[in-house]
């Protein structure tokens, strides 16, 4: 009987089990590192949020969830020959160990702490240095203006570090209004998609529309994760009022109309904006 465990081997173990063909979870068998991409993504944001919210029962749990999302994307590099998770903690450990000499001295001996920030910023580009160089091995380097906007951050967020990095050689608009055009320009290109029925070509049209955006709060300095933010909370604040006054008269969403639900919509949104 598999029972919970503090020992992290059993996790692994756990997972191993999930992934085992005939024997295993067949949601589990059928992710790849793509297909997980988002959750982690996801788990993370809900590490911050468990923070901001100083739920530390909540912190725990969701500490675990991003856990196991590591073990997961080990345990699928390990059964390409690529890595394991012992690789995984044996890189971090090693990366903590050179960044930190004034902790973890090396033949050379401490260093005194006015030196600190001068040696991390030294490992940091020598560490920089390497990846690159590995990356040359495998593939072709990146270069040019936009090589040093970092692929990890949150699309939002690496949407507005791309335009603002090409708006320093003047690859921008001069005027909000244009944006705009380009945003109609954007939507109509959505609905060109939806009429052909191309799914993908839809896709990737609402991603150009969303970049739009991103530029529009650029040039009215904004931030659209902040703004966006905002919005799911007044999205929220306004399906409550629609859920309370249905409650009121005795009833359910599942019971009310679309035009029964937008009429209260209206009338949240007239109660805030008045």
């Amino acid at each position: 009987m598999t029972t919970p465990s503090r020992d992290i081997s059993r996790l692994i173990d756990i997972m191993k089990q999930l992934r085992t063909p005939g024997a295993g979870c067949p949601w589990d068998l059928e992710q790849t590192f793509a297909t997980i991409a988002p959750y982690t993504i996801e788990e993370a944001y809900e590490v911050a949020d468990a923070i901001a919210r100083n739920d530390l029962i909540d912190l725990c749990d969701e500490l675990g969830d991003l856990l196991l999302q590591v073990v997961f994307h080990a345990r699928i590099a390990e059964e390409q020959d690529s890595f394991s998770f012992g690789d995984v903690v044996e890189a971090i450990t090693r990366k903590m160990i050179r960044r930190h000499p004034h902790v973890f001295p090396d033949d050379a001996g401490f260093i005194a702490p006015s030196d600190v920030k001068g040696t991390w910023e030294r490992i940091k580009a020598e560490e920089k240095a390497e990846r690159t160089a590995r990356k040359q091995t495998r593939e072709t380097p990146a270069s040019g203006l936009l090589a040093d906007i970092k692929a990890g951050q949150p699309a939002l967020t690496r949407a507005m570090a791309l335009q603002r990095k090409a708006s320093t050689v003047g690859f921008d608009w001069n005027d909000p209004r244009a944006v705009l055009d380009k945003i109609r320009e954007e939507a109509d290109e959505i609905e060109a998609a939806l009429d052909r029925g191309d799914r993908s070509d839809i896709a990737s049209e609402t991603g150009d529309l969303m970049f739009a955006l991103v530029n529009l709060a650029r040039h009215i300095d904004a931030d659209p994760e902040t703004a966006l933010r905002a919005t799911n909370a007044k999205f929220e604040r306004r399906f409550a009022y629609i859920e309370q006054a249905l409650a009121a008269k005795g009833r359910s969403l599942g019971d009310a109309s679309l035009a029964e639900m937008d009429a209260l919509w209206n009338e949240a949104k007239q109660q805030e904006t008045g």
